[in-house]
């Protein structure tokens, strides 16, 4: 047998795993696939589930990363609504919930990430819901619209996005958030101040420091009760506080996992035959100097897809990339480029009252990160001086009448 002809079996059918499998046919690999996955449509676009599909602008068949005929058409066994339980990797054996088993040569581990749940009273209740999934995103919208009242725990930019799309429904959005700031994990104090103000001028109201305690309610949600004994009153709940890599799988396997299954630059896992890809994966950033981290971004499923893909067909491995992700929120496009690791200075470009700046990560005279609101050029050729690792001028990143070519020269 040769690699091209092995069979490839790849757990979770997201855009990691969807991708994959397309990309394996395109490189040449002429052995069988079997994409698994949990949900009962194929891969999808998720990004748009807070947004678009919300507001109406988007379904299942709008979002498909390929139509449906595409896997039988490419020799893709796709089996959708299906999970595995237990991985046996001295046979090469996968053990699927309905009993039946697959074998493999290649193993491709892409099963996401999920909603942490909040251990909290009254979890269980209906409307109680998260956003991870088509059918979350379907049981959202069929809960908010005009005279309903939407309650959002968690200030991240899932929350921010639901609070955007709350609004744009016509609902009445609440957004509790323990820390003293939303974004408080992933942002500044500059970015995180601008977009409380941006929401509040949409009509979005924010409980700040404000622990959830428990949800009320007899069979359906009607309230958040907080730490200081307040309950407020709400139609439907959106919990948003993170997420939690899908890993025990390869944990019980006796995969190496490190907040995530870790993996090298090919998508190599501690099993030779065994690859991971995308939001479970805790894997090298080669720019930041050694550093290994949890990413989860549909640019990151797509490149480490790219990686096994090639390391899979025998291909040349695929050239890093500068770590991005983005999040629209009503009339604005936040796009974030690299991670801000052992920032020691913020530059801000622009002005934030025209809702068209950029903020500037920097450590020493390198850049680290940059989030950009509406500035596309900041962006872009932020994104440039990340990956190039060249030293910036300060003077000139902060000066909008300087271009960023120029600054980027």
């Amino acid at each position: 047998m040769t690699e091209l002809s092995a069979h490839v079996v790849i757990l979770g059918a997201g855009h990691a795993g969807g991708t994959l499998a397309a990309l394996l046919r395109q490189y040449g690999h002429e052995g069988p696939i079997t994409l698994v996955g949990d949900e009962p449509i194929p891969p999808y676009q998720r990004p748009p589930l807070s947004k678009a599909w919300l507001k109406g602008e988007a379904d299942a068949e709008s979002l498909a990363l390929k139509p449906l005929e595409f896997y039988a058409e490419n020799r893709i066994d796709f089996r959708p609504s299906t999970r595995a339980v237990k991985l046996e990797r001295s046979a090469r054996r996968v053990h699927l919930a309905d009993g039946s088993t697959l074998s493999y040569d290649i193993l491709v581990i892409a099963t996401g990430a999920r909603a942490i749940a909040l251990p909290i009273p009254g979890a269980e209740l209906g409307g109680v819901m998260f956003l991870r999934t088509a059918a979350d995103a379907e049981q959202l919208k069929a809960a908010v619209g005009p005279g309903k009242t939407l309650a959002v725990v968690g200030g991240g930019y899932i929350g921010l996005e639901v609070a955007a799309s709350g609004r744009a429904l016509g609902a009445e959005v609440v957004v509790l958030e323990r820390e003293e700031r939303v974004l408080a994990r992933v942002a500044c104090q500059a970015l995180s101040d601008f977009f409380t103000a941006y929401h509040q001028q949409h009509g979005v109201k924010f409980e700040l420091g404000a622990s959830v305690v428990g949800f009320e309610g007899q069979g359906k949600v009607s309230g958040v009760r907080l730490a200081d004994g307040r309950t407020l009153a709400c139609d439907a709940v959106v919990v948003g506080v993170g997420a939690t890599p899908n890993d025990e799988i390869a944990k019980d396997a006796g995969l190496e996992c490190a907040r995530g299954v870790v993996v090298d630059l090919e998508a190599r896992t501690s099993d030779p035959a065994v690859f991971a890809i995308g939001d479970v994966t805790h894997r090298p950033m080669p720019i930041y100097e050694g550093r290994m981290f949890r990413m989860e971004s549909v640019p990151n499923a797509l490149e480490q897809a790219k990686q096994a893909a090639c390391a899979i067909t025998g291909r040349a491995a695929p050239a890093g990339e500068v770590p991005w992700q983005w999040s629209d929120q009503y009339d604005l496009k936040l796009q974030i480029a690299g991670y801000a690791f052992d920032v020691d200075e913020i530059v801000i470009r622009g002005d934030p009252k025209t809702a068209k700046f950029a903020v500037f990560h920097l450590k020493g005279k390198q850049l680290q990160s940059v989030e950009a609101i509406n500035a596309p050029p900041e962006f872009m050729m932020g994104k440039q001086l990340i990956g190039n690792r060249k030293p910036v001028d300060k003077i000139k990143l902060a000066d909008p009448s300087i271009s960023m070519k120029e600054v980027a020269a």
